[in-house]
């Protein structure tokens, strides 16, 4: 499942790449919580390490959903893949 949860930061990444449109302040937001995702491709499974997690990128997701639809939805398979990992 964590091979998953790569492939999907991976095109969160790639999304976010070309995705021009988005303010910095979202921007930095997301950005500063895609290398607490990776790290946790690291640890053993621990539910309550994701719990704050789950929430930004949740808010993320609702926030771009109808201005960037391909970036929503990649945040969205994220937090799936976190969930099918065990987080």
């Amino acid at each position: 499942m964590k091979t998953e949860l790569q492939l999907q930061l991976d095109a969160l990444h790639g999304t976010l790449r070309r995705t021009q449109s988005i303010d910095e302040a979202t921007r930095d937001q997301l950005m500063g919580l895609l290398p607490e995702v990776t790290r946790l491709l690291g640890q053993s499974t621990a539910a309550s390490d994701v719990h704050p997690l789950i929430a930004p990128l949740e808010t993320l997701a609702v926030r771009f959903e109808a201005d960037h639809p391909a970036l929503g939805n990649a945040l969205r398979q994220v937090i799936d893949a976190l969930g099918k990992a065990g987080f």
